[in-house]
């Protein structure tokens, strides 16, 4: 699949960030002709700069700016051909004190990679989500879900113009910034680890899988899809355990904004989704001019994904090996 960035122009917001940084170093492997570092944060951009090799440094050019600067949004998507949009504030406690901050980024930003997209002529544009874009009960994924609507809604808003926006929606992503896991190793150094509930469950997701599911979607995106990958679930517990088996449980209590289990697709959005093999796709529920058909199998009636009643599981020990960095 990494062959659909070969000789291709393309633009990543939130650039530095960790699944930022994965898919760069993808895209070069797979011969981009250039590709640009979209984000807001000048040192993240040094450091990253530094740490490329000479034919890398020819091919990434770094882009300083916000999502919520909708001109300088138009001058770097400039003779881009595709755009992957990862740019969000997605702290949960943060984003419940600080709500429209985060719909700034999360609601105008997005709005302004649309239009952005669709006036300089890009081609392609996949929107990153989030499990808790489905039935959300916080701001941050009620935000992602109006994000998610605005890039399905995005192919009708193009008209005749060639841009087609996707959505891929996934989990937890193992090792990211501000994920549990580094909060969880902090903790191990004084012995006690603070957990939320102990019956918590999340989706589980490496970094490559996120990468890889990106590319699939540009790979075979007909525009207004929302891809969701088939990943395990893990129990918070069992995550504590994989870390430190030792250490002493603290329960904390679940935190503002937080759900005890996460879902993908729910029982409404069901009724428009198709099994992919590998993937979901939930359909557009609206249509635009020049849409395409969708394969796929439909899911069950009365279907829905989420983490506690998911068909795999990550056990304590398959989790310490995917942290050792063994096979996912």
């Amino acid at each position: 699949m990494s062959s659909i960035l070969a000789d291709k122009s393309v633009l990543i917001t939130g650039g530095t960030g960790s699944f930022g940084r994965h898919f760069v170093e993808r895209a070069l492997t797979a011969g981009t002709r250039k590709i640009v570092v979209f984000s807001r944060d000048e040192l993240k951009q040094v450091e990253m700069a530094r740490a490329l090799d000479d034919d890398a440094r020819g091919r990434v050019r770094f882009f300083l700016g916000d999502v919520r600067d909708r001109d300088r949004c138009y001058r770097a998507f400039d003779g881009i051909d595709f755009v992957v949009h990862a740019a969000a504030l997605k702290q949960i406690p943060t984003a419940e004190y600080n709500p429209f901050e985060v719909v700034k980024t999360n609601i105008l930003g997005a709005q302004n990679v649309i239009d952005a997209a669709i006036d300089c002529g890009v081609q392609k544009i996949v929107a990153l989500s989030t499990d808790k874009a489905s039935s959300p009960i916080n701001l941050y994924g009620a935000t992602k879900l109006v994000s998610d609507k605005l890039f399905v809604a995005g192919n009708v808003y193009a008209g005749g113009k060639p841009a087609r926006f996707a959505v891929v929606r996934y989990g937890n992503v193992l090792g990211s910034r501000g994920s549990v896991v580094p909060l969880f190793r902090e903790a191990a150094r004084k012995g006690v680890l603070p957990l939320t509930d102990p019956g918590m469950t999340r989706f589980w997701i490496t970094l490559d899988r996120a990468v890889d599911l990106v590319l699939v979607a540009l790979e075979q995106m007909r525009g207004g899809e929302i891809l969701v990958p088939k990943i395990p679930s893990m129990r918070l517990l069992d995550l504590a355990k994989a870390i430190v088996p030792e250490a002493q449980i603290e329960i904390v209590g679940v935190r503002p904004g937080e759900k005890l289990h996460e879902e993908m697709i729910g029982a409404d959005d069901a009724r428009r989704t198709l099994d992919r093999g590998d993937h979901y796709v939930i359909l557009p529920d609206i249509s635009y001019e020049g849409g395409a058909s969708f394969e796929g199998k439909p899911v069950p009636s009365g279907f829905r994904y989420s983490s506690e009643s998911n068909d795999a599981w990550l056990e304590p020990s398959e989790l310490r090996a995917l942290l050792e960095g063994g096979p996912p």
